[in-house]
């Protein structure tokens, strides 16, 4: 008896649909899976080395998939990432604010990983795989609206083996190196005599890698002071002479302390941004708050204040040196100022959306990157979201910094990761650029951050505190400040050669194909 002809399965038979779907599935939820390993390896969680696990299981999911797959898995990837790490910009307007910002930024994360499974067919795939995540952290790093570099891979490694090379070759070395170390790990199950040297030189390196610490010029006597403000949320500007009393309160506290022998003189004090949201060179009152609090504690005050200026009316985020004898001396003006904040790129455009973007500010950029002579230091001044941009930092150090001073305001964004964030990438520019850093937060986190990236002072969120230390001056530049952005742009130029590299090795299996 000869059976009957079995019919060909339909392709959209039921039992087709799953045999298809399984695996596309099981890679998507592997795309989310290692971008969440990724966000998982950001501070306040000291667990850096799931960074390269989650790169391990992004190169899985991509290696030898066409362009657009890189792309969808790439999307996935990169909000599995973005989205629990920049939850907290939504922490007092909502999810109207945080989910688009991170759809944005993982849409610039998977044209990085389109170009990456576009080169997975080049000898030495993850070599050039690791470049081209830098070449796209690159691109975040200047657009859009001038750029959101919050999630370089680089800030979530101030606890990490991979941290000395940023004295080397700054974020971007640091960021290639994890990057490199992950897509290793993927290719030891292919061969590990190829994948071994992957994950090995980059960890050897950055363990090998001296940081220096000496002080080369000298040791200065820092205060931070943390004020704290009224309460947490957007509204905290409503009170804005409770903040400078705040501040003004606590500097007296810490002279009385001084007075009685129960903390060391300082030589520097450093006030958080917007410490003074009052213009202290239009209110008098202001003014005198500030001028006693310099007084009582005997050293030059850098004061975070929200100043019109007399020439157009318009406001600046200001830092302004305030001497004990002379008063008001010298004056900082932010020269990076946050989006959709202190600044509202296409304001008419987004109004027709949502007349919300009308409480964006309408400050004005500085453009001098010079700090303040204060006591036997040159502090460089680099206010809150300027220390996310390496060429705003490195100017500023560059202009003869032996300290480096990073005044901040967080007070909006309440009890999340925020914070700890940023003071990650403070940790990065202390190790980048061989100085001390001094954190001074309305609110918290303020910290002492010596030139090796540890912390060895820190307040809690929301609690008055002033931090005082004695800090190592450091005149010497290492060798990530005296190149600069040429690390970055040598490994992006090396990832565009690979993808187009990729682009010919495609068009000639296409052609071979064909014929």
């Amino acid at each position: 008896m000869v059976a009957p002809p079995v019919a060909p399965e339909s392709p959209h038979s039921p039992a087709r649909r799953r045999k298809v779907s399984f695996p596309l599935l099981a890679r998507m939820a592997l795309a989310v899976a290692g971008g969440v390993l990724v966000y998982l390896s950001f501070p306040p969680r000291p667990l850096w080395f799931l960074a390269p696990v989650g790169f391990a299981v992004l190169a899985h999911v991509i290696h030898g998939k066409r362009a657009r797959a890189g792309f969808g898995y790439g999307l996935l990837f990169g909000l599995g990432f973005m989205v629990p790490l920049l939850q907290w910009t939504g922490e007092f307007v909502g999810l109207v604010a945080s989910l688009p910002l991170s759809l944005a930024c993982a849409l610039m994360i998977s044209l990085g990983t389109t170009a990456m499974a576009l080169v997975s067919r080049v000898p030495g795939w993850p070599l050039w795989a690791a470049c081209l995540w830098v070449a796209d952290e690159a691109l975040r790093g200047v657009f859009p609206f001038g750029g959101f570099t919050w999630g370089k891979i680089a800030f979530g490694q101030p606890e990490g083996w991979f941290l000395p090379l940023a004295s080397l070759g700054g974020a971007p070395l640091v960021t290639f190196a994890v990057v490199l170390s992950g897509f290793g790990l993927f290719w030891l199950v292919r061969n590990w005599k190829l994948g071994l040297p992957l994950v090995a030189v980059p960890v050897v390196a950055g363990l090998v890698v001296p940081v220096g610490v000496d002080p080369s010029a000298g040791t200065v006597t820092v205060a931070a002071i943390q004020g704290n403000v009224p309460r947490a949320g957007l509204d905290f500007n409503a009170q804005r002479r409770a903040v400078l009393d705040n501040h003004a309160k606590r500097t007296t506290q810490l002279a009385a302390d001084v007075a009685a022998g129960r903390a060391e003189q300082p030589d520097v004090v450093i006030w958080p941004e917007n410490s003074s949201d009052i213009d202290p060179f239009r209110n008098a009152d202001a003014a005198a708050v500030i001028d006693a609090a310099a007084k009582a504690i005997k050293a030059p005050v850098a004061v975070g204040a929200v100043v019109l200026d007399r020439t157009d009316g318009l406001p600046r985020n200001q830092v302004v040196l305030w001497d004990p004898e002379k008063g008001p001396t010298d004056t900082y003006t932010k020269r990076k100022l946050q989006p959709f904040g202190e600044t509202m790129p296409m304001r008419s455009f987004f109004r027709l959306f949502a007349s919300e973007v009308d409480r964006a500010g309408v400050f004005q950029p500085g453009t001098d990157p010079e700090g303040f002579v204060m006591g036997p230091a040159k502090v460089a001044i680099d206010t809150c979201y300027e220390v996310a941009f390496d060429s705003v930092v490195r100017d500023s150090v560059t202009a003869g910094a032996t300290l480096i001073a990073i005044p901040t305001n967080n007070a909006t964004f309440g009890y999340t990761e925020m914070t700890y964030q940023q003071l990650s990438m403070s940790r990065v520019r202390a190790v980048e650029h061989g100085r001390a850093v001094v954190v001074a937060a309305t609110s918290g986190v303020s910290a002492i951050v010596e030139p090796d990236g540890s912390v060895t002072r820190k307040t809690g969120l929301f609690e008055p505190d002033a931090l005082v230390a004695t800090l190592p001056l450091r005149s010497q530049t290492t060798l990530a400040t005296r190149l600069g952005a040429w690390p970055e742009w040598v490994i992006t130029a090396a990832g565009l050669v690979a993808l187009a590299l990729g682009f010919t090795r495609r068009r000639k299996d296409s052609n071979g194909a064909a014929a």
